[in-house]
Parts: structure tokens; sequence; C-alpha cells
């Protein structure tokens, strides 16, 4: 299946970017690298699609286990190599899950899936960075 992105220069530091669902964003530079900072940016942008990635898979497994789950995030801290080219070495991300009554063991089986199986940004990752997946379980 290919798919197509198409990003145009808006000048300066800014682009817009299309993606196949219909829905556009915007690329900047922040103002120590000569942009305004009126956008996503790269590299944080590949963590929110890792975030997204799984956090899609996990929503889907909620409804398909039909599991009680009030909210859930998905935090992710990264360490940015010092060298060219700077890359994520270390991600860590953390699965947070709220709700009274919460199945934890069910829970976790829909993020192993995830991480194991699902998420293509997930697998990509793993290509250049170490991975390190937690996941915490809170009641309201």
């Amino acid at each position: 299946m290919a798919v197509q992105v198409s990003t145009k220069w808006l000048g300066e530091m800014r682009f817009e970017s299309t993606n196949p669902s219909g829905h556009n964003l915007f690329i900047d530079a922040g103002e120590e690298n000569g942009g305004k900072g009126e956008g996503y940016r790269p590299k944080a942008l590949m963590l929110s699609g890792l975030a997204g990635c799984s956090g899609l898979d996990v929503a889907s497994l909620i409804k398909k286990m039909k599991l009680q789950v009030d909210d859930f995030k998905v935090d992710i801290d990264a360490n940015l190599t010092d060298v060219d080219p700077k890359i994520y070495d270390k991600v860590t991300m953390s699965f947070h899950f709220y709700g009274n009554e919460l199945n934890e063991k069910k829970l976790q089986r829909a993020v192993d899936l995830s991480v194991e199986k699902y998420c293509g940004v997930m697998e990509m990752f793993r290509q250049f960075s170490e991975l390190d997946v937690q996941t915490h379980f809170h009641k309201n």
C-alpha cells in the first residue's frame, strides 16, 4: 500500500504538510533555529506518531475487550543525542490508565499486543532507539 504525503515550503522555516486523511499540519523550526515556532517540530512529531499509533491500538483493544476505562494517556520521554544527525537513542513510553474498575491484566495485554505486534511506528523506532514501555494504573 503506497502512502503519499506532500509538504510545501511556506517561506522561512515553515512548511505545510498534507496527510492521507485529508488533514494538514504545519511544521516550523524554533526561534533558536531561524523559525517562529508556529508549527510542529519534526522530531517531536515522530514521538506524537509513536504515541498515537500505540494509543490507537490500545483504544481499539479496549473496545474489543469491552474494558472499563475512564481515561488513558501516553507520555513519552526521549533522549536526543548531541551529535548530528541527532536522533532519539532512548525512549520511555508510559501508559497511564484511569478508572475504578480497571482490569489491569487485560489492559497490560492490550499494551503488550500494541508493543509487540500491531504498532508499526514502534517497530520503526526499534531500529534506532532503546525502548522502555511502562504501564501505570490509577484509581479515581
